[in-house]
């Protein structure tokens, strides 16, 4: 089975918070077709933005959608990365999509400060999530419903998983792949990227 990772994009992201977990999936799709040609992708990924146009992430990458939300079609997964997330939180449609897509997805994850956008969504009442580590005091005053433990650098609640910034994001991710397509997998992708690989 191929599962489809869904990416969500918009102005101000953080680079490596999507790029990472990007890199960690379509890693792994290359490792497996080594390990067991012709057998079929575990992964397939691709980035969602609201709207198809260009976006600047931080420091001014460009990035191009390959899909908006009226052309993303079926997710398996939902990566929400974080950045500069306040105008996000303050568009009604984002948070709609969001929560809609984790209603449908087998699972929704996010990266540093996407964990406020799922709050936003209402996903991590009454879990435990977390954030990075500078954002965690706003993340608790903001959302006095999500359980934020202190040192975590991700928390895998069965269908939502959040994690803190960064190379937190990409530990996450190859839990992910450990979780979905399985353990070697997972570590052989980690090798491949010469990845010291955390736990939680």
């Amino acid at each position: 089975m191929t599962r489809t990772i869904g990416i969500y994009v918009f102005n101000d992201l953080e680079v490596l918070d999507f790029a990472g977990p990007y890199e960690v999936f379509t890693c792994a799709t290359r490792v497996a077709a080594k390990l067991a040609p012709g057998t079929q992708a575990p992964f397939r990924v691709r980035t969602i933005g609201q709207r198809s146009a260009m976006l600047r992430a931080r420091a001014g990458l460009a990035v191009q959608p390959e899909s908006d939300f009226d052309s993303a079609g079926r997710i398996d997964v939902l990566i929400v990365p974080g950045g500069v997330v306040t105008a996000e939180q303050a568009k009604p449609e984002v948070i709609a999509w969001i929560a809609g897509m984790a209603r449908d997805c087998e699972l929704v994850a996010s990266v540093c400060t996407g964990a406020f956008l799922l709050a936003q969504a209402g996903l991590l009442d009454g879990q435990q999530a977390t954030t990075h580590w500078e954002d965690i005091d706003e993340l608790r005053a903001a959302f006095p419903r999500v359980e934020i433990p202190a040192g975590r650098r991700w928390i895998d609640n069965g269908r939502i998983v959040t994690s803190g910034g960064i190379s937190a994001g990409m530990d996450m991710s190859l839990h992910l792949v450990e979780r979905l397509a399985g353990r070697e997998l997972a570590a052989r992708t980690a090798l491949q990227m010469e990845y010291d690989w955390n736990k939680a």
